[in-house]
C-alpha cells in the first residue's frame, strides 16, 4: 500500500527525496507502481498539501511527472512549461513550493526530443512561443562543440540533446543566480536542486549527479 503520506515530511531531508523519486521511476519503468487509495488521499490531502518535491518540468504531454515517478495526490508541485523554462512566474511558484509548503527538492527536468529545444534550435519565431524561446537560447550559445553551422539546427539528433541537456543546467543556474529564496535555503540546507532529463523512449529519468546543490 501507497505509504508516502504517513511519512514525516518535515524531517525528510533532500537526499532522501531524491530517493523516492529514484525507486518511484524504477518501479514505472517496471510496471509495478504501488497500489494507491485515492478516495483516502483526497481526505488526506484535502485541508493542506506538504509536497515532498517540486519540479520544473516541460508541458510535453508524454512527460507528465505523477505518473514517471509513481507519485500520487499531494506528493509533487508540478510547474510545467514548455522547455522547463525558469520564468518569473515559474520561479515564484518554486519559492512558494519550498518556502511555504515545505518541499525537500527541486527538479528541474528536460526530456528528449524536447519540441521547444528543437524550436530554440532553429530559432523559431511564431507569437508568445518566441518567449520561450528567448530562454533556451542561452544554452545555445554555451554549446562549444558543434562548429558546422549546418549541424547547429534541430535537423542533428546529438546537437538537439546537447542543447536539451545545457538548458537544464542552464535553468538551475538562472533558479539559483534569481532567486533569494530558493539559493538562502539551498544555503543552509533546507533544500537542494538537481537536474534531471527523461527519456522518452524508456521512460527513464537520469539524474544529473553533478548538477545537485544542497
Amino acid at each position: 500500500m501507497y505509504k508516502h503520506p504517513l511519512l514525516d515530511r518535515d524531517k525528510m531531508t533532500p537526499r532522501e527525496a531524491l530517493d523516492i523519486l529514484i525507486e518511484g521511476n524504477r518501479r514505472f519503468t517496471s510496471d509495478v507502481e504501488e497500489e494507491k487509495d485515492f478516495k483516502a488521499l483526497i481526505q488526506i490531502t484535502k485541508d493542506k498539501q506538504h509536497p515532498f518535491a517540486s519540479f520544473l518540468s516541460c508541458s510535453d504531454s508524454r512527460a507528465p511527472v505523477e505518473l514517471l515517478f509513481d507519485q500520487a495526490l499531494g506528493d509533487i508541485f508540478s510547474v510545467r512549461l514548455a522547455g522547463n523554462i525558469a520564468s518569473d512566474k515559474a520561479m515564484g511558484s518554486l519559492e512558494f513550493a519550498s518556502k511555504y509548503l515545505g518541499s525537500k527538492l527541486i527538479v528541474v527536468m528536460g526530456h528528449t526530443s524536447c519540441g521547444a529545444v528543437k524550436a530554440a534550435c532553429d530559432d523559431f519565431k511564431d507569437g508568445h512561443i518566441g518567449e520561450i524561446i528567448n530562454l533556451i537560447k542561452p544554452a545555445i550559445r554555451h554549446e562549444k562543440t558543434v562548429a558546422d553551422a549546418a549541424q547547429r539546427n534541430s535537423k542533428n539528433p546529438d546537437f538537439v540533446e546537447k542543447i536539451n541537456e545545457l538548458n537544464v543546467r542552464y535553468q538551475i543556474d538562472t533558479i539559483i543566480r534569481s532567486s533569494d529564496i530558493v539559493d538562502d535555503m539551498i544555503q543552509s540546507k533546507q533544500i537542494a536542486i538537481v537536474g534531471a532529463i527523461y527519456d522518452i523512449s524508456n521512460g527513464k529519468v537520469k539524474f544529473l549527479d553533478d548538477t545537485y546543490v544542497g
